[in-house]
Parts: structure tokens; sequence; C-alpha cells
């Protein structure tokens, strides 16, 4: 038995350390053999023939792997079993000896492991005919010879095994020398066979020498016979390998471990010192180069094979090999010898006709032992089921960051932000809270309508890079659902949340410039925290969507969350069959809100306003209805009562000799209805009423969306003479420069500045310029909120001329109007026919 070591990671000078002793031992034991025997030397000629019969066995037939070992079984044991029982005892140690150095001189092996292996085989010899004088007297062929032939025999090996594994446990551990022992029992089962076989050869020998033209043809067969058992060995073992690899990468390719099972079991298969597995970066996918080694648990990001086989593999699409008796091209092994490599395979992997990277084994395991040319379609076989194989694993790879990134903005969706947010709730640290920003676009759908859904997604994915961009790098940025986004984080609280919404709200906020088109978009932003407002990911991301549902209501807001949104919430859930019921049965009635000229304060109109009294729930504020209708489709039905209503009252009023103007409030959507203008010009035949006395007014964020979306309806409605007002100005991004583009009459300056004018300088300059601005367009002004004598001179002091609030009334239903009016309007304005003036006052 013959072993093979392949330094460990250590220094093989260590090896000299076992080297010693046992070349002491060779000297010891054949000193006192050389002293005690009678005829130590002797016997040349058949001691030549012996030698020439160790040479020939020492070819190795079995390889045994043991981590960066082989250990060879020979057939050595045969010619040695013959040379202790015909030669003297130092002459066998002597021809041994110089087998084991003719045997390893044609290996070339390197001076350190050729003087261990010579060593190994002198004191193995020595000790062994040490043992041998030891025993009684060799006489005849019986049993007694048997067993000291046995005996002296299995000395040798017991040498050679006790060698292989100190040398193993020095440079590697004793890990390594324990798992080289362990190893054994197949080799030593192999050598008892050899020695029995050597004793079977001898008896014959000693009845007569024509024997050996049998045993000539015996070890034929036996040579044979061995050589079948190797290849069925290296078959069985081969398709046990690719068994277990084909199970390990389909297990594997689930939990990201390829990498791992393939580069291991393939380093296993080729009896390869290094795997080495190299993809090149492909789209998201980073470059990869890692390595299995023979003693590493792990993976090395280093390859042992030089780049320029990987480079020539890959660009010429062929498998490139690089050893002894694979390739003679003089670079590609001076390549190999910088890089102190023996031999290579290098594969191109592939899929399809595209070559997506290599796979490569270098450094045979044994010095004795390289890559052969039958490798290499082993290797093509591994390298065919590893491509797929990675094919099917980046493909899951893709289908599972699919189903967890958003496909335009590339940004993590609503389920990957989920599970983010499970577990950051779960680790929350004391002082901190886990903070969930909602950022809601405004006006992709008008966007969309107006210049397409290309330019809709241009808008999403420059609002996705500006929060990417600004969010801090501990943020999650997602992409919720359309015009939605989410960012989650650790802040210290509540406040630090709403500071940063209000931030990264800025910043999306700047222009964004589409070719020759320049937009402005705004978001609404609701803010929940943890533990505040849940304790999980869905009832934070439901008590957001709350909040932001509420900053939708002040344009341009950060909201955050507070029970009494998540109460208002449920109740218009409930609200949405009751309100169908209530259309149908007119639970709904209108109030009517004056309109008045603040100089002489002449009634001018009314503003028709729906009201719902709810049998359960008491009064519905407008918003939470008007939102209810919006969102189940009954908005159409909603306009029209108040529309019928407001006009059956304008008549009456006209045939009362009181003709008196109304305006009625629009919802945005229903300037996307092209079939209203029709169904106003219906409404105003079927009750007589002249256009000019109905005005519609529509919210600023309504009319004036930044597209032209809205212009059609707004102008077949003026068409027909009706009267258009702009709702709520001022609240928006809005100029009065865009008015002017309009088929507009008047603009209602919102009630936040009106209320304000008497506190805040600024409010003042804000109304002060819609006022000058508005009437240098011929567009009237009414003043909403107004509720005091002082607001009231503000308003006169920078000519604004129309006003409504409750300094003149509150909206009345139309019972108590009728009082009303019999209590605020001078009497003489009736006879007179004016438009009814109201008393002053005091």
């Amino acid at each position: 038995m013959a072993g093979n070591g392949r330094a460990g990671p250590r220094s093989t000078e260590r090896a000299w350390f076992i080297t010693g002793p046992m070349a002491l031992l060779a000297v010891v034991c054949s000193t006192v053999v050389g002293l005690i025997a009678d005829e130590s030397v002797g016997e040349w000629p058949l001691a030549a023939a012996l030698l020439v019969a160790m040479v020939a066995a020492g070819l190795p037939v079995l390889n045994f792997s043991v981590r960066r070992q082989s250990i060879g079984v020979t057939l050595t044991e045969i010619p040695l079993v013959l040379a202790f029982y015909l030669v003297r005892p130092l002459t066998v140690v002597m021809i041994y000896t110089l087998a084991a150095v003719i045997t390893h001189l044609r290996h070339r092996f390197a001076a350190t492991k050729f003087w261990f292996n010579v060593a190994r085989a002198a004191a193995g010899s020595s000790l062994a005919i040490l043992v041998l004088q030891a025993l009684p007297p060799v006489r005849g062929v019986g049993p007694g010879t048997w067993l000291t032939l046995f005996v002296a025999a299995s000395m040798v090996n017991l040498v050679s095994i006790l060698s292989v594994a100190g040398v193993h446990t020095l440079l590697q551990g004793w890990q390594v020398g324990w798992e080289t022992i362990r190893k054994c029992p197949p080799a030593l089962l192999t050598a008892a066979i050899n020695i029995a076989s050597g004793l079977v050869v001898l008896i014959l020998i000693a009845v007569t020498w024509w024997s050996l033209l049998l045993l000539a043809a015996l070890v034929g067969a036996l040579a044979i016979v061995y050589r079948a058992y190797a290849q069925f060995f290296r078959q069985h073992r081969t398709l046990a390998d690719m068994y277990e690899l084909s199970r390990a990468v389909a297990e594997s390719g689930q939990d990201g471990t390829l990498a791992d099972a393939l580069l291991g079991r393939v380093r296993a298969l080729m009896q390869a010192e290094y795997a080495t597995l190299w993809l090149p970066a492909q789209g998201r996918h980073p470059e990869v180069l890692l390595t299995a080694r023979n003693d590493d648990p792990g993976l090395l990001d280093l390859a042992k094979t030089p780049a320029v086989l990987r480079k020539r593999a890959r660009d010429e699409g062929r498998v490139v090999a690089v050893g002894r008796g694979m390739t003679t091209d003089a670079d590609l092994r001076g390549e190999l010898s910088s890089q102190r490599v023996k031999d290579v395979i290098v594969l191109p992997l592939r899929s399809g006709h595209v070559i997506i990277g290599t796979l490569e084994v270098a450094n045979r395991l044994g010095d004795s032992n390289y890559f052969v040319r039958n490798d290499v379609p082993l290797f093509e076989t591994v390298a065919a089921h590893a491509a797929v194989a990675l094919e099917n694993s980046r493909l899951v790879d893709r289908l599972r960051h699919d189903a967890y990134h958003d496909a335009l903005t590339k940004l993590p969706n609503r389920r990957r932000i989920t599970g983010a947010l499970d577990e950051s709730v779960k680790i929350r640290a004391p002082g901190e809270v886990v903070a969930l920003l909602l950022f809601d676009v405004d006006g992709l759908r008008q966007v969309n309508e107006s210049l397409g859904h290309a330019a809709g997604d241009k808008v999403l994915a420059e609002v996705a890079n500006r929060l990417r961009a600004s969010a801090p790098s501990s943020a999650l940025v997602g992409r919720a659902s359309g015009d939605e986004f989410l960012v989650t984080l650790r802040l210290e609280s509540a406040d630090a949340a709403l500071e940063l919404a209000s931030q990264l709200r800025d910043q999306i906020r700047d222009e964004m410039v589409f070719d020759a088109l320049t937009l402005v978009v705004d978001t609404a932003v609701g803010v929940a925290v943890h533990p505040d407002h849940g304790s999980d990911a869905a009832t934070l991301l439901l008590r957001v969507d709350l909040a932001t549902t509420a900053a939708k209501s002040v344009p341009g807001s950060v909201q955050l969350f507070n029970p009494g949104l998540e109460s208002r919430s449920l109740r218009r859930l409930g609200l949405a069959g009751d309100l169908h019921q209530a259309l149908d049965q007119g639970e709904l009635e209108v109030y009517f809100q004056p309109k008045v000229t603040l100089r002489d304060r002449r009634l001018v109109g009314v503003e028709c306003l729906a009201r719902w009294e709810h049998p359960t729930h008491g009064t519905v504020a407008p918003e939470d209805f008007v939102a209810v209708a919006e969102h189940t489709g009954q908005l159409s039905r909603l306009t029209e009562v108040v529309l019928r209503e407001g006009l059956r009252r304008s008549r009456d009023w006209a045939e009362a000799n009181q003709p008196l103007p109304i305006a009625v409030n629009l919802a945005a959507r229903t300037l996307t209805d092209q079939h209203f203008p029709d169904r106003v010009q219906e409404l105003l035949t079927e009750y007589g009423v002249p256009a000019q006395r109905l005005t519609l007014e529509i919210t600023e964020s309504g009319v004036l969306d930044g597209t032209d979306r809205p212009i059609p309806t707004l102008q077949r409605l003026r068409d027909l003479g009706v009267r258009l007002s702009v709702d709520d100005f001022g609240t928006g991004d809005s100029s009065l420069a865009h008015l002017r583009r309009l088929p507009v009459h008047e603009v209602k300056v919102d009630r936040s500045f009106v209320q304000g004018m008497a506190t805040d300088p600024g409010d003042l300059a804000i109304v002060n310029a819609v006022v000058t601005l508005s009437q240098q367009f011929g567009l009237a002004v009414v003043a909403e909120g107004v509720e005091s004598e002082l607001t009231l001179e503000l308003l006169q002091d920078i000519g604004c001329e129309i006003g409504q609030g409750f300094l003149f009334s509150r909206p009345l239903p139309y019972e108590r109007l009728a009082a009303w009016f019999g209590a605020q309007v001078d009497p003489e304005t009736i006879s007179s026919g004016e438009l009814p003036r109201l008393r002053v006052v005091p």
C-alpha cells in the first residue's frame, strides 16, 4: 500500500519531523538486523528480479481521497512476501527502498514528499525484517510460515498508515489524521488479500518453478479484474455522486444555497482541490466568483484558475483543459505554473446558445493523479446540470423578486413593505418608534387622461427616484399601489416622523420636466407610528391609509393618524347603503346660504347646500356623505337632487316676484361626465329657470388640475348661459393666470384666508391680490367666511363686492329662509323691484 500526500495549508517542510525519525528507525532496525543475522545480504540475481516485480506492482490501482490527500492501493505486498522468503534480510530492505526511489522519481514528487515516501518504505521494510528475525525461523511453506510472513508484511502497512496519518496530523490537524485512519479499512483489506495472494504464489513456487507460467497468466487475469473492479468502483461512485449532486442542487435551488451545494459536490466528484463558479454581471445580478477548496468548509471569493483560461473558454465557447497530456500550449502551461496549479479544466456554462459563465476544477488530488481527457465528458455532464440549475435558480430569484417589487419603479411593493414592517415592530428598541409614511400623488389621473399613461408612468418613476434619493439610508421606500408610495423607518418620535414627511413632500414638489412640459406634482401624506397607532403591519397600513385620506381633504397637508379618523371611516362605510335609501326616499334636505353685496348688503343669490339628518347617526357632515356618494357611484344622483331642489325654489321665488340666483357645488369628477351639460339643460327647461340664474361652483383642484381635461365640459356649460365659479380659491397651487384660459365668471376666496385677514397680514395680502387681479380679468369675487364687522370693513376697503358668511346668515332650510327673508329684507326694495336689501344689523 502506498500513500501519496499533498501538502496542507501549513508548510510541507514540517513533514521532515516525520521523515527524520522514520529514516532513523530504518537505520537502527537495519543495523540491528545486520548484527544478529548470519547472512544479511546476498542472492542478487533473484533480488534484481524481485526489484523489477516491485516496481511493476507499485503502479496504483485504486485511490482513496482524504481531504487534500489520496491513498493508493497497489500490489507491492505480493513481491514483498516472496522477498521475505527468498532473499537475505537486508537485501529485502535495499530492493524495497530502491523500488520506492524508482517509483517516486517517476512521479516527480517534490523533495519533501519524495524523501518522506522513501523513508517510509525503508522504515517499514526494516521494521518488518527485524520482526521477522524475532519470530521463529521460517521453514517450509506451512501455516507457521504463513503467519510469520503475514505479520512481517503487515508491519510495512502499519508503518505506512501511521506515517501518513502522522504527517496529515502535523500539517492539517488531528481531525484529518483521524480521518486518514478511519478511511484505511478498505485499503487494509486489499493489502491482506495481496499478502494472501503472495503466500499462494510462494506455495506454488515451492512446489515447482514451472508454476511461474501459471502465475503469469493469473497475474494478468488479476490485473484485468483489478482494472475492471477499479472502473466499476469509479463508475459506481460517479453515479452516486451525480445523483447526490442532482438532489442537492434541486433542494438548494429553493433556499439560495445553490453555489455551496454545487461546488462542494463538483469538487468531490472530480477529486479536485478547487472547484470554481464564475457568473458575469447580468442585469441586477452582480458578478459571482466563488470557489470551494478541499479543506475549507465555506466558499472563497477567489479563483485558482488563471483569468486568461476563463476568458478563452467564454470567448471561444469550448472546453479549456490544461495539464499533463491535455494541452501542449506553452503559454497556458506557463500561466498554470505561475499560479502553482498542475492541471485545470474550464467549461463554459450555456443557457441555450448563450454562455452564462464558467465552471472550473483545478488540481486533481494526489501528486501522481492528473485530469485526463476521459474526465471531460463527465465534467460536461455536470456543467449541463449546473447550467440548468443556475438558470432555474435565477428564474426563481427573478420571480421572487418580481413578487416583492414593483415592475415600474423597481421599489419594494406592498407585500415586501408589510413583511419588513412586521419584522420592525417585533424588534423595536425603547425610546424609538417605527414610522410609516404614505405619499399619495395628487393629479395622476388627470395626467394619465390628458397626456397618456406613459407620462403618468414617468411621473411615478420620478416620484420614486426622488423619494429614494431623499429618504434616509435606513428607510425602506416602496410603492404601495398605483399612485401611493410607502416609507418606513425607525425614528425617535411621531413629531420626527411628521417633520420627515414634510421634508420629503417638499422634495417631491420640485418641478418635473418631461420634454417641453413642466409639471408640479403634489402629494398628500399620512403618518402612523408603532406602538402608538398599531402593533402589527396590517393595522398600521390601515391607519396610515386613513390618515392619507384625511390629508387629501386639505391639499398639500401632512396628517398624523388619530382615533377620530378611524371612527369616521367606519361611519362612512356604514353610510353607503343608507345614502342610497335616503336618496330614494328624499331624506336629504337642501339648505340655502345668502350671498350679499358688502357695500349695501343687497341679497344677490343663495348657495344650495345638501344636508342629511341620519335617523341613527344624527347629522352627517357633507364631506362624509359626498365622499360616500363619490366612492359608491351615487354622485350624479346627489348632484341632481340638489340641482332639482335649487331650481324648483328659484322658480318659486321668481313666481313670487323675487327672482333669486342659486349656486350649486359640483365635484371634480362631475366634470368628466360628458352627459352632464345636457342634463343641466334638461333641468333648466323642466323648471323654466333662465340659465344665467344658475351658478355652478367647482373647487380649485377640480377646475385647475394642471391639464385641459375640464375645459370642454366647462365650455359647454358656459355656452348654455350657466355662470361658473371657482370655489375655495387659494388652497391649491394654481395662479390667477391660469384662470384666464378658463371659461369662468367668478372666483370665491377660501374662508381660511378671509377669516385670517384681521390677524394675519399675509392672508390680507393674498385676499387683496386675488380681488385686484380678478377684477382686472373681469371676474367677480365672492369672499367666503365673513363672520365679523372688522372683516367686512377690510373687504370693503380692498374693493371686494360680494360675500357670504355667518355675519349675514348660516345655511338655512327653505322654511326658515323664508322667515329670515321677512325679518331681514327691507320692504322698500321689494316694492321697488330691486334686489332684496338686508337691514343693517347692529
